[in-house]
Formats: C-alpha cells, sequence, structure tokens
C-alpha cells in the first residue's frame, strides 16, 4: 500500500497514475505482463493453463461457468456453504445440476466426507467453494472426480498455501481476499477447456476464448486491480512464496483456536476437522453477550469481528495481510473479556 500510494500521481516518472493510463499503452503491457508471469511463477501454474484477468467477482463465474464448460448440459455441485449453494442456483439457470453431497444437516459448520463419491460420468463438470467465509470451513481434501474436470472457487483462500493447480480444470477467485483490491477476479483454465463451439446465446464479454484470445484485454480491463496484484505477488515473493505464506497462516489460526479450545465463556463454530484458515467463527453462545465483545473490541480497534448474518456470533478473518501481531492482540481482548465477565 505504501508503494502504490507512493506512484499514485506518478508511476515510474511518467507524470500519471495508473488509474490514468490507456490500457493499451506500453508502461501498462509490462503491468500486465509481469502480473502474470509473476502470478504463474508464485502460484506454479503449469503451460497448459491460461490465466485471464477478468471483472465481476465470483458470483459473474457461477454464470460463466456453465455457460463455458456444458456439452451434455449436467454438473454435479458439491453443497459446502452458503456460496457453493449460489452457484449451483446460478448453474441451474444453464444446466441439470445434481447435489453430489452437502453440508446443510449440520449447518454448513462441517464440510461433509468428499471421499468416495460417485459423479455422473456424463456430468460436465463438478464445482467445488474451497474456503467458506460465512461458516469458517475449509476443504483439506479434493474429491477424485476422475476425467471430470473439477472447477472451484478459490476466492477466499487463493495464494494462502501452495496451489496444485493441475487438480484441477478451472479455478476463479476475487481478488478482494488475499490477492489485492476490489474489482478483478483472476480465472486460471485449462486450455483445452476453453471453447469456441458455444451456443450463440452466450454473450462474446461471457466467453472465456474472447479474453483469452484478447490476453484479457477484450475490453477495458481492471487495470489498477491487476496493478495491486503484481505488488501483492512481489511481497509474497520476499516472504518465501506460498510455503512461507502458509506457516504463517497456520500459526495465526493456531494461536487464535488454540486459545477457543481452552476458553471457558467463547467456543468455535466449525467443527475441527473443517476448520479453516482464514475465518475463524466463534460465539460465547448468548447473542448480546456477543455483541457486547464486538462493540469493546471495535473500541480497542479491532475492527470488522461481527459475524456474517447468516451465522451470528463472530467471525476473525485473518487473510495474508493480517500480521499474527493482530491475532494476538485479538487472543489478547479475548481473554480481557472473558476474565471480566466470568473471573
Amino acid at each position: 500500500m505504501r508503494e502504490a500510494a507512493d506512484e499514485m500521481l506518478d508511476y515510474r516518472g511518467l507524470g500519471l497514475s495508473v488509474m490514468e493510463m490507456s490500457h493499451r499503452s506500453k508502461a501498462f503491457g509490462e503491468i500486465m505482463e509481469s502480473t502474470e508471469e509473476g502470478f504463474r511463477r508464485l502460484a506454479g501454474i503449469p503451460d497448459e493453463y491460461a490465466v485471464l484477468f477478468l471483472q465481476g467477482g465470483a458470483s459473474l463465474q457461477f454464470a460463466m461457468a456453465p455457460m463455458n464448460l456444458a456439452r451434455n448440459g449436467k454438473a454435479d455441485y458439491l453443497l459446502t456453504g452458503v456460496w457453493a449453494q449460489k452457484a449451483a442456483d446460478e448453474a441451474a439457470r444453464y444446466l441439470d445440476v445434481r447435489e453430489a453431497a452437502t453440508g446443510e444437516a449440520e449447518g454448513f459448520t462441517r464440510i461433509p466426507d468428499l471421499s468416495g463419491l460417485s459423479f455422473r460420468a456424463d456430468a460436465d463438470y463438478v464445482h467445488l467453494c474451497l474456503n467458506n467465509t460465512i461458516y469458517g470451513t475449509r476443504c483439506t481434501d479434493l474429491p477424485d472426480t476422475g476425467d471430470i474436470p473439477l472447477v472451484a472457487d478459490l476466492s477466499s483462500c487463493i495464494l494462502s498455501e501452495p496451489l496444485d493447480a493441475a487438480r484441477y480444470g478451472l479455478i476463479y477467485a476475487g481478488a478482494q481476499k488475499n490477492m489485492g483490491i476490489a474489482g478483478l477476479t483472476v480465472v486460471i483454465i485449462r486450455k483445452d477447456l476453453i471453447r469456441e463451439d458455444l451456443p450463440e446465446w452466450v454473450p462474446l464479454m461471457l466467453r472465456y476464448q474472447t479474453h483469452f484470445k484478447a490476453a484479457s484485454l477484450y475490453n477495458t480491463p481492471p487495470g489498477y486491480a491487476i496493478y495491486v496484484l503484481g505488488k501483492v505477488i512481489r511481497w509474497l515473493e520476499g516472504l518465501g512464496g506460498l510455503d512461507a505464506m502458509a506457516e504463517i497462516n497456520q500459526q495465526k489460526a493456531a494461536l487464535l483456536y488454540g486459545y477457543l479450545d481452552q476458553s471457558r465463556l467463547f467456543r468455535g463454530v466449525a467443527h475441527r476437522d473443517s476448520r479453516s484458515l482464514m475465518n475463524v467463527t466463534f460465539t460465547t453462545g448468548d447473542a448480546a453477550a456477543d455483541a457486547d465483545f464486538v462493540k469493546q473490541a471495535q473500541e480497542a480497534g479491532l475492527i470488522g469481528l461481527k459475524g456474517h448474518r447468516l451465522a451470528g456470533g463472530m467471525r476473525a478473518s485473518l487473510y495474508n495481510a493480517m500480521p499474527p501481531e493482530g491475532v494476538n492482540e485479538l487472543v489478547e481482548q479475548m481473554a480481557a473479556f472473558e476474565k471480566e465477565r466470568i473471573g
């Protein structure tokens, strides 16, 4: 953020901001190229995959994926949370969606068992949301889909740990959790899945082929968000890459879950075998006490701890940019609140 601030009015002596420059200019072309190269290097993206810089958030991908991948008009969805359900509901507008597994019976507080699942042999793809922000769960093991492409929403966990892109047919992720600022969506797609023979009704803007052929420059891209992603990539590489970032994230989560597991007032919401490293959900069990804690925490400078309206309680988001010191301060605030309430 400091680097971006320093370059806000004058990018590398050009006398203008990245937000002002043409997306067809040489300077922005270099930003695009270096950002894609850095992303591929950092995340280990194989050459047989395209990296696209798009817009519309993950929510637009809920529609683009079925529009572009449907040949037989069928897809199997793994319902691990609210966003997975939204993706399935949107896909059902375009093809036959089958629920292959769901965690709804347990209030999405646990990832359903994904081992040994059977998928329709003629399914065009299997869809999964890896990390679930609202209920604080994550998938630690991918399902075996055989030759059926696995499509995954990684919006809230991408670049938080090493990525084995070859396990997927298509990955999509909004940038605003771990990659930078809102407005950019990164799509990683196996090139053989980029089709030209789509139905006429699929808009040109919603075809992966359109953006692949135009190197993500079919229309004006979210230039500043791409520029910020480039800086985040260099920051992560400076830390030691995704292995180092994963270790930091595990330490942060372990600190907070460790406190929750011994607390007499607070308790974690997600089952232990499904706990997210990015979003830690917890509660006192009393809505009034939860509200008091959120208020006191905010007064102490700990912002954004109120849980999602569908889940209640509290939620601490430990995305890459959250330093370990922030988690230490949260634990200290929780301990002080607990002592005040129950001694």
